[in-house]
């Protein structure tokens, strides 16, 4: 019988049949997030050179002004240029979202690791405290701590985000040890003396860093969202640390006086940066997928 006259079926042949076209769509999809992101990054390190205006001087004869030659992005109601200030509040808006996501992470793979590998009476206690925290609203607790703050700051709105948003890594770490704790390798290192911090960073975060991977990468961008949250309800940063979220938190003014760029402009960097890095996460997510799918 001639070649071709049989048809594969199965889930060999729904992965043959997969368009080719959708597959270079979503890689060069992922590719533009890096790069789009990388250009971001660097603008922001690169602030001083960009930077056409001081951006701490208030230009009051130009409040207002919308997008010119001499302000590129128009000005806010307080006369400051927007182009300027743009690329130094970035700065202030991804240091809050890195630190955010090492204090989140360092708390919720200490507890999962606790938790995963204590007797079954530790972790349940710890696992339930865990799940009585996330029931909480997190905006609540942030307000709860921030009204102990009197003046916040990058470092102070960092601490509040981190400590507030480690929960559901926490559960995950912890489902991941409770995997491979009895694996030959960590017995192996227990019997020979070694305690829980040597356990964790030798043996049980190379094998569960991957799965989260993609929750650490996400969680840099859910901080830079949070933060702009609180400066726009005014109680994050005060106006004079500027950052993408403070420079949002003009908005009812700005569409008062019809200056659409002041929102506008500020909000579309803050869009794309969140799109970038949500689908970046995505990215290490379908990585990992496929990776564990292989196996």
């Amino acid at each position: 019988m001639a070649d071709g006259e049989f048809t594969l079926i199965g889930a060999s042949a729904v992965r043959t049949q997969l368009p080719t076209g959708h597959r270079a769509r979503r890689l060069h999809t992922h590719w533009l997030s890096f790069v789009v992101l990388g250009i971001i990054i660097a603008g922001c390190m690169a602030a001083p050179l960009l930077s056409n205006h001081d951006p701490a001087h208030f230009y009051l004869q130009d409040i207002n002004e919308p997008p010119s030659s001499e302000f590129y992005f128009g000005t806010d109601s307080m006369g400051r240029d927007i182009y300027s200030i743009l690329w130094y509040g970035g700065r202030v808006s991804l240091s809050i979202g890195v630190l955010s996501m090492i204090i989140s992470s360092t708390i919720g793979i200490a507890y999962g690791c606790l938790s995963g590998m204590g007797p079954d009476w530790l972790d349940n206690i710890m696992m339930r405290t865990a799940e009585l925290t996330s029931s909480i609203p997190s905006i609540l607790l942030m307000l709860l701590l921030l009204a102990f703050i009197p003046k916040p700051g990058i470092l102070s709105i960092s601490i509040v985000i981190g400590i507030t948003h480690w929960m559901n890594l926490a559960r995950i770490v912890r489902g991941e040890v409770r995997q491979i704790r009895g694996s030959e390798y960590v017995w192996a290192s227990r019997l020979m003396g070694a305690g829980l911090p040597h356990i964790a960073l030798r043996h049980l975060l190379p094998n569960f860093l991957s799965p989260i991977l993609f929750m650490l990468v996400a969680s840099i961008g859910s901080a830079i969202m949070i933060e702009s949250t609180l400066s726009f309800l005014g109680i994050g940063l005060p106006v004079e640390v500027v950052s993408w979220g403070s420079m949002l938190s003009l908005a009812g003014r700005a569409l008062l006086t019809n200056s659409w760029w002041v929102v506008v402009i500020p909000g579309m960097f803050l869009v794309i940066t969140l799109v970038c890095i949500t689908n970046i996460g995505q990215t290490f997510r379908k990585h990992v997928i496929k990776k564990s799918s292989n196996l």
